[in-house]
């Protein structure tokens, strides 16, 4: 049988249309997260319900400016990942902790978030064995990929079913890592031992990577750490008496960025080597560090004028950190004007810095490859047009 041009045009059209209508954005179904505090959308606030930790993410002002109440997020609003989902057309991705299990499949359409507040990329024993706790919640990159696994017996018919649904959701590997190096710094361990983290924190990374891939998935992004040295909680609690140790343009802290441009350093180079042996998997590295350090260059270009390293909640001091009162106590303070700060808490930006973070990486040029490139996320210009 013969089809004329038109019909062979008709019929292309159509498959396209199909195409685009099955993958909501035309280019994936689904959002598959791992990761920390940066991407948590509410599982601490299930874990913190049944080991009754005190969580701050989970109290007052967290939440306010978007969602007018907390929901674990670590921020006044949204996060990255917020921003990414209505990118795509997407709704926010939930929690996979969550009160009605018998809503997973529902959740699965839409994406499903495995990320914790404080999380680390090593196992929980590695840091106690060398004396660091995590007062919040001792969930590792492992135990994530384990929850993963799980979820999917109850989501998926067969392995194939499985498969299928992996490869076409775009699955957000972190960021995970931070809390490695974060925890024992501000637990006063030595910079070198810190530094030695970094090749097993990353490797263990890949590892999951590469579990991810053998599983089915075929775009990942991978993000590196943000800038360790800006974070008022590192100032504050490690700062020097020695200015030669801070930067004299930004005011960071040298010695402790350094150790997140190493993680980047080795991470890229290890996911370099992963698009080698996985050349149909795409697999992008996401600049987390620089998205952020060209606020805090350039901060009242993306109009932060209230002193960039300074956080909009907090205890009181310099730079609104104080750690016996942490945002959300009761004697803390927070800013009349969110969206003039970069900063939420001390550690975590708020939703103005995340949203200019967000378009740097995924609408930007802070990914490699360029994310906008192989999914083009429209504007609000070119929407319009």
């Amino acid at each position: 049988m013969e089809f004329s041009k038109s019909t062979i045009l008709v019929i292309l059209q159509l498959l396209l249309l199909w195409n685009r209508i099955f993958y909501i954005n035309g280019c994936y179904t689904s959002i598959i997260s791992f990761g920390d505090s940066l991407a948590d959308t509410g599982n601490i606030k299930k874990l913190a319900s049944v080991s009754h930790a005190k969580v701050e993410s989970l109290w007052p002002p967290y939440g306010e400016t978007f969602f007018h109440q907390p929901t674990g997020r670590a921020s006044n609003g949204r996060l990255i990942i917020d921003f990414l989902a209505e990118s795509l057309g997407l709704p926010l991705i939930p929690p996979f902790l969550h009160d009605n299990e018998s809503d997973n499949v529902v959740l699965f359409e839409q994406g499903i978030n495995y990320a914790v507040v404080s999380a680390t990329a090593l196992d929980t024993s590695f840091h106690e064995a060398r004396g660091t706790i995590n007062p919040t919640a001792n969930v590792s990159l492992g135990v994530q990929l384990a929850w993963c696994k799980q979820s999917l017996l109850s989501i998926c018919s067969n392995a194939s079913d499985c498969r299928n649904l992996i490869g076409r959701s775009l699955i957000l590997m972190g960021e995970i890592g931070g809390t490695d190096y974060n925890n024992p710094i501000m637990q006063d361990k030595s910079i070198d031992e810190v530094q030695s983290y970094v090749p097993l924190v990353i490797d263990t990374i890949i590892s999951a990577i590469n579990e991810v891939i053998d599983m089915g998935a075929q775009t990942l992004v991978v993000p590196g750490t943000f800038p360790i040295g800006c974070s008022s909680s590192i100032l504050t609690l490690r700062g020097s008496q020695n200015k030669q140790d801070y930067d004299n343009i930004t005011g960071c802290l040298i010695k402790f960025n350094k150790i997140a441009e190493y993680h980047n350093e080795v991470l890229q180079a290890k996911l370099k080597h992963l698009r080698e042996l996985h050349p149909n998997v795409i697999i992008i590295y996401a600049d987390y560090y620089n998205a952020a350090m060209q606020i805090i260059y350039s901060p009242v270009k993306f109009g932060f004028t209230n002193g960039v390293l300074k956080s909009c909640c907090g205890g009181g001091g310099p730079l609104n950190y104080n750690k016996f009162v942490l945002c959300g106590h009761a004697f803390s303070t927070v800013c009349d004007d969110p969206d003039a700060y970069a900063y939420w808490d001390g550690i975590h930006f708020t939703e103005a810095g995340y949203k200019i973070i967000f378009k740097s990486l995924f609408q930007g040029q802070y990914t490699t490859p360029r994310f906008n490139s192989l999914c083009p996320i429209p504007t609000p210009t070119s929407a319009s047009q």
